[in-house]
């Protein structure tokens, strides 16, 4: 009786601050609802010069405010931590921005995360491609298309549980419950590597799981993109003795090349955000390491704040013009359309 009782101390104590968790999520919310609904009380019955802008002010105003706390603030008192010591009590300049590109293994890290910048996208998206234009021709396609985006709907960290088994190695003499160490055994290797801790395969491996879960959305963006191509172009073209190929890359390709960008660059920004997978995978040891997850180890393992700050303002720098680009993109895609 005294274990069970010592053993449901600590479950109600949880259960305790769950709920005071709970209370306190519920009343900042109701407050923010209700301030907001106040206000729109008063707004609707605002007469004269003031009611236009009070109008726009109180559409604007929420959105603006969420911003301000969710996004703004955040990003600049994350760019003033950048400039301080681990402790936040000293100014150190530019120090840390040395260390992120000085250090040896920031180098390999920034090299590292380059390359998943490079492949994956062009993988996801070139499979997803492929999978649009052989799916495009089949009478009964949302079956397949379905099952190549499911693991879209999937998230990161749930893929990644999924490939750790996949990637899971033992000892040849035991029985495998990695679905790649046994089809390798199957085939003839008779001592199959620890795949995850092989360097640097263990790198692309951790991509085929970006790649997985990304050419489900590339492949249904890029297959409504060819469908909207108009039928009397791709006539025309074959009477003009385009087919195949030729057709492909002279008259498909140009007629979605601005899709095409929008679905690079979107995969890029979540490429290069990339963090769930390795974190859960490896933890980026054996050579595995890359931004997002150096700088969540810099900052809340290794309790170096300004450093973990300074990687978070170079990995914001990195995306920043990747997704000014694709917002030109889609601007430029609308105005065609």
């Amino acid at each position: 009786m005294l274990v069970s009782a010592a053993s449901a101390l600590p479950l109600a104590s949880t259960v305790s601050d769950s709920l005071v968790k709970m209370v306190s999520v519920i009343e900042a919310v109701g407050g923010f609802v209700a301030i907001v609904l106040v206000i729109f009380f008063f707004a609707g019955r605002a007469t004269g010069r003031f009611q236009r802008p009070l109008t726009i002010a109180v559409c604007l105003g929420p959105a603006v405010i969420l911003v301000l706390i969710g996004l703004v603030i955040p990003a600049l008192r994350t760019m003033y931590l950048s400039l301080l010591n681990s402790g936040s009590t000293k100014t150190v300049g530019f120090k840390n921005y040395w260390w992120v590109f000085h250090d040896p293994n920031n180098r390999s890290t920034l090299i590292r995360t380059f390359e998943w910048l490079i492949i994956a996208p062009a993988f996801a998206t070139g499979f997803g491609l492929l999978v649009a234009i052989l799916v495009d021709r089949m009478k009964h396609q949302s079956v397949p298309k379905s099952l190549i985006f499911l693991p879209t709907a999937i998230s990161f960290v749930g893929a990644s549980i999924i490939w750790k088994f996949v990637f899971t190695a033992r000892d040849p003499r035991q029985s495998q419950i990695g679905i790649l160490s046994a089809v390798a055994i199957k085939l003839g290797w008779r001592s199959p590597p620890n795949w995850l801790l092989s360097i640097p395969l263990n790198t692309f491996l951790l991509m085929v799981i970006m790649i997985w879960i990304q050419a489900g959305f590339a492949m249904v963006v890029l297959s409504a993109a060819l469908k909207g191509i108009p039928d009397e172009i791709v006539e025309a073209a074959r009477m003009d003795g385009a087919t195949g190929f030729k057709l492909f890359w002279t008259v498909q390709i140009p007629m979605i090349r601005r899709t095409l960008v929008v679905v690079v660059t979107t995969i890029m920004i979540a490429t290069l955000k990339v963090f769930d997978i390795v974190r859960t995978v490896t933890g980026g040891n054996f050579n595995t390491q890359v931004l997002s997850n150096k700088m969540y180890s810099e900052t809340f393992v290794a309790f170096e704040t300004g450093r973990g700050s300074a990687l978070a303002v170079v990995l914001f720098l990195a995306v920043a013009p990747l997704v000014a680009y694709n917002v030109m993109q889609m601007r430029k895609e609308r105005a065609t359309r």
